[in-house]
């Protein structure tokens, strides 16, 4: 395992040419949407590859349906099969994208024609599993339910469009949070993320709330690598959007120097390279 911490100093990791064309699906986090991914789809494009920013249960597009991981790895399938069929297949998941994308990596990453060569992993280097989770989804439940309550008594206000996320999407209302966060605290990504067998590199923003087992989680990935972008915080994609771009691109050419991970050693690890 390698952690790479970029220095106050250093902008960004200079851009490394992939061998090869890759197939990329985006997966977005809480409350967002496809949309998020913007300047990604539009760099990762612009250097040859097939990019797929999806909208998860309850998000986007998608804003009518309930959220649960059966249905947002549904997503992830979808996205994966209509990438150009041989390329080596990349997720890139933020926040409920990233816990999502590692519970997809663990249990359906099995295609032939679309063999997956890596993960990318921001801001969901915390266990969700558990008590604390718990509590939140009670709580979010508690907002949703008041929130609506008080909706609906004011006039012209009951079934209202939801207000608009940074991204310029509709914002999901808070039983979306209840929904994803009790499926979420059923679960552990730390357990998901030890069956998946291609390398995962974090990258967390310097001040994002969900890093602080980011540790753990790398001696958890059998091939793992962590980098910290400084003054950043969880939305490390859209605050720092070039250097996230030039860390895409380091992890590509990472991958697709590793070549599938056939009989490796748990936890051995990946270098990064020059």
């Amino acid at each position: 395992m390698t952690a790479l911490l970029l220095a106050p100093s250093l902008t960004a990791p200079p851009d490394v040419a992939p061998a090869r064309r890759h197939g990329v699906v985006l997966v977005h986090g809480m409350r967002q949407s496809s949309r998020t991914w913007a300047a990604q789809e539009a760099y990762l494009a612009a250097a040859g590859h097939t990019v797929v920013p999806v909208d998860l249960p309850g998000h986007g597009r998608r804003i009518g349906q309930r959220f649960t991981l059966d249905a947002a790895h549904d997503v992830i399938d979808d996205a994966v099969e209509s990438l150009p069929s041989g390329d080596p297949v990349v997720v890139v998941g933020q926040s409920l994208g990233g816990y999502t994308t590692l519970g997809w990596a663990a249990r359906r990453a099995t295609s032939t024609t679309h063999p997956l060569a890596g993960v990318v992993a921001s801001g969901c280097s915390t266990d969700p599993f558990g008590k604390p989770v718990a509590l939140y989804r009670g709580a979010a439940d508690r907002v949703a339910r008041t929130a609506a309550s008080w909706r609906d008594r004011l006039p012209g206000r009951a079934g209202q469009t939801p207000r608009t996320s940074p991204d310029g999407s509709a914002r999901p209302g808070w039983g979306l949070v209840t929904d994803a966060l009790g499926a979420l605290a059923g679960r552990s990504s730390l357990a998901d993320l030890a069956d998946v067998r291609v390398p995962v590199w974090f990258v967390n923003g310097a001040r994002c709330h969900l890093r602080w087992q980011e540790q753990r989680y790398l001696r958890t990935a059998e091939r793992g690598a962590l980098v910290v972008v400084p003054r950043t915080g969880h939305d490390v994609q859209l605050e720092a959007p070039t250097v996230y771009n030039r860390i895409l691109g380091r992890a590509l050419s990472d991958f697709t120097r590793s070549g599938p991970l056939v009989g490796a050693a748990h936890g051995a690890g990946a270098r990064l390279g020059s």
